[in-house]
């Protein structure tokens, strides 16, 4: 997809590592000028200098998604350095606790609530008048297979997640009509620091070995494998680009067949 995305301005929330990091890479190597987001300032810094090492151009803002204030300066710092917005991708968001129900805390309910469902939603709201003026635009939020099927000790993920497919269809129906598409990528259980984390946690939970929870998720895989997180990004500069200009409030599976095993 070499500079399938030229001349376009991409702005990517959670870029710091994962998902985030492979997708302001992909994205940068598509063409597109790259807005750096996260917290952790070093992390977005560096990413900067490889994208540029690479001729691609990248601004590093560091930005927590979930203050309303932060967003807005990150959306006129975007602005400021390259003029309009064409690409949001909606990354950030904390896994939060694994946790019973009712074990599971107001705040850190509202932590991942708020980083994940909130962010997006922020965002979405800081960026969609430039893209309204500047005659379009895409939008591509992060979701999971937790927003669609469901996991156990995970409440807030999971609902968090779906808030985000019902986000985005909402969305494309309302900003339809000024030519932006908004659609949302569901990863199934995608290989990377992440999933180690959160398997971990929840093979502690349940009092099983670790490698045997992990070979449980792995199996569920009709393909017998996890997703990379390269997958996303490539659908991510896939539907960034003209060839998905007609496609829009959808809530697409990368799950290497995990929901229909």
């Amino acid at each position: 997809m070499l500079l399938y995305l030229k001349g376009k301005v991409a702005i990517v929330t959670g870029a710091s590592r994962g998902i985030g990091r492979q997708t302001a890479l992909s994205v940068a190597e598509a063409g597109a000028k790259v807005v750096l987001t996260s917290r952790n300032e070093s992390s977005i810094i560096s990413l900067a200098e490889e994208i540029r090492n690479e001729g691609g151009s990248a601004l590093p803002v560091v930005t927590d998604v979930t203050q309303e204030s932060q967003v807005m300066e990150m959306v006129e710092k975007t602005l400021e350095e390259y003029g309009r917005i064409d690409i949001l991708v909606n990354n950030a968001g904390d896994p939060g606790p694994t946790v019973p129900v009712h074990t599971l805390s107001l705040d850190d309910w509202h932590e991942v609530i708020d980083s994940s469902l909130t962010g997006t939603y922020l965002c979405c709201r800081s960026v969609v008048p430039h893209m309204i003026t500047g005659g379009g635009g895409r939008i591509i939020n992060m979701s999971s297979v937790a927003g669609k099927a469901g996991l156990p000790n995970r409440a807030g993920y999971c609902a968090a997640k779906g808030g985000i497919i019902g986000l985005t269809r909402g969305l494309a129906l309302e900003l339809g009509p000024y030519n932006i598409c908004v659609n949302a990528i569901v990863p199934g259980a995608v290989a990377g620091e992440r999933l180690d984390f959160v398997t971990e946690k929840q093979a502690k939970l349940q009092g099983i070995d670790v490698d045997e929870l992990r070979k449980v998720k792995l199996n569920r895989s009709p393909l017998q494998r996890f997703v990379e997180q390269k997958d996303i990004a490539d659908l991510v500069v896939f539907l960034a680009g003209e060839a998905g200009k007609n496609i829009t409030g959808e809530d697409i599976n990368v799950t290497a067949g995990a929901v229909v095993g």
